[in-house]
């Protein structure tokens, strides 16, 4: 098995229709072994049982990311029960409701400081607390969107938050390979999770992904997770800084592919049918 003999961390799961959980439940049955955690106690209830699925009960951990002090508990726990670890998934986002909707230039300062410091600097600060958890050759991966690179209707500050968050991936790329640390970022298509509950008209987005990607079809935690766990074990031990697209290809479309009507004119295509 691919991962067999590698411990790891995941943080972000939510229920088993998250990306993360996706991650966990391949690397699982590739042979790896994990903890993960939780950010209060109304989520510890609900993953408990997650936990248990993924064979580590014992190993589930509180960590909001707000909170430093609880990074820093975070990887004692993780020294005193596992040793060292070989991986990180961070699957953390966040942006209040107004940087959600609304016109773009009224996201209050607050807002913008919330989204960019949950989002983004806490995959510096996780990387950096248990960087000495870390053995040789372990590999970190950060979940981002398309709407860090376009602009997609409804994402507003997310998006300005996923750009920033890939550049962080770059830049911790090649200031820890120095270290053997691989740092890498999925770019999955929409998945109805629920992080994508916060976004508008996200049935739509959903439609609209299918119909014009190359594969006609939407993506599954599943397949996401296939590609995490290929990026977080050693078959990718020289790959670092990547943007990887798990997307049915939508991210190479320049514009929507397109089809003719009975009269001759030209509609777009649904699912590779005219409308």
């Amino acid at each position: 098995m691919v991962m067999k003999g590698k411990k790891g961390i995941i943080l972000g799961i939510a229920n088993k229709k998250s990306i993360a959980y996706g991650i966990a439940k391949a690397c699982q049955e590739q042979g790896a072994q994990m903890a993960i955690t939780f950010l209060n106690e109304r989520f510890e209830h609900k993953l408990a049982p997650i936990a248990e699925d993924l064979g580590c009960g014992a190993k589930l951990y509180p960590c909001d990311v707000s909170k430093p002090e609880e990074i820093k508990a975070l990887k004692d726990s993780i020294e005193k029960d596992m040793g060292q670890i070989d991986f990180i998934v961070h699957s953390i986002a966040f942006a209040p409701k107004e940087g959600l909707s609304g016109r773009f230039y009224d996201i209050s300062k607050n807002a913008f400081d919330v989204a960019m410091d949950i989002s983004v600097y806490s995959l510096i600060e996780i990387v950096r607390e248990l960087k000495p958890v870390l053995s040789d050759n372990s590999s970190v991966l950060t979940l981002s969107y398309y709407g860090g690179v376009k602009y997609i209707p409804n994402y507003n500050l997310m998006g300005v938050a996923k750009a920033a968050l890939e550049m962080t991936t770059k830049y911790l790329a090649e200031d820890l390979g120095r270290d053997g640390i691989r740092v890498n970022a999925i770019s999955a298509g929409p998945i109805k999770t629920l992080a994508a509950s916060g976004i508008g008209e996200f049935s739509f987005m959903l439609k609209w992904n299918a119909a014009h990607a190359p594969l006609k079809k939407n993506v599954s935690i599943e397949q996401v997770g296939n590609s995490g766990m290929y990026l977080l074990s050693d078959l990718s031990a020289g790959v670092t800084g990547e943007v990887h697209y798990v997307d049915a290809g939508f991210n190479i479309m320049g514009m929507p592919a397109v089809a003719f009507n009975e009269e001759g004119k030209q509609t777009i295509a649904w699912n590779g049918e005219p409308k």
